[in-house]
């Protein structure tokens, strides 16, 4: 029933990603990805391998839509790799015997931590990758703080809403 759950919620995300926010250029330097809540909402105890294929998966799909030649899918499995030490360091043992990542199973500060975290961590590299040049360094850096502030504020609002 879980995985049910995860998939349905994979695949509204990803319509609403392609159909709706990557057509949204808010400023010029706004891109929320809000599908990354799909790889953060993962559940702890997935095993590391899987993780890196769903977010392989993710990232290729993204690619495949937005046309940007695995820039996503670089970002998705850099964040699938980095997840696990993530958790660990800010959610603590007793928490991990929970098996979803919410504001109830881990308490709102550890959620915040871990969002912004993992968010800054796959939109710095998005925007690196599709930059490709140092000489662009300042709007790579705008273009991940104002992304990720909306991308931080939809995600937390999701599951704020979701869990209570």
């Amino acid at each position: 029933m879980e995985w049910t759950k995860q998939f349905v919620r994979y695949v509204i995300v990803m319509i609403l990603q392609v159909l709706l926010f990557d057509q949204l250029q808010l400023w010029g330097a706004c891109h929320p990805y809000i599908y990354v809540l799909c790889l953060l909402m993962m559940p702890i105890t997935l095993p590391h391998s899987a993780s890196m294929i769903i977010g392989a998966a993710a990232g290729l799909v993204m690619d495949v839509f937005c046309n940007s030649l695995g820039v996503h899918m670089a970002a998705c499995i850099l964040l699938m790799f980095i997840r696990p030490y993530l958790i660990g360091a800010i959610v603590n043992d007793k928490d991990r015997l929970n098996e979803q990542i919410s504001s109830r199973a881990i308490g709102t500060e550890a959620l915040i931590k871990y969002v912004v975290i993992g968010v800054l961590i796959h939109h710095l590299t998005v925007f690196s990758l599709a930059a490709w040049s140092f000489s662009h360094i300042w709007f790579v850096l705008l273009e991940t703080l104002v992304s990720s502030i909306v991308t931080i504020l939809i995600i937390i609002g999701y599951n704020v809403m979701s869990y209570r």
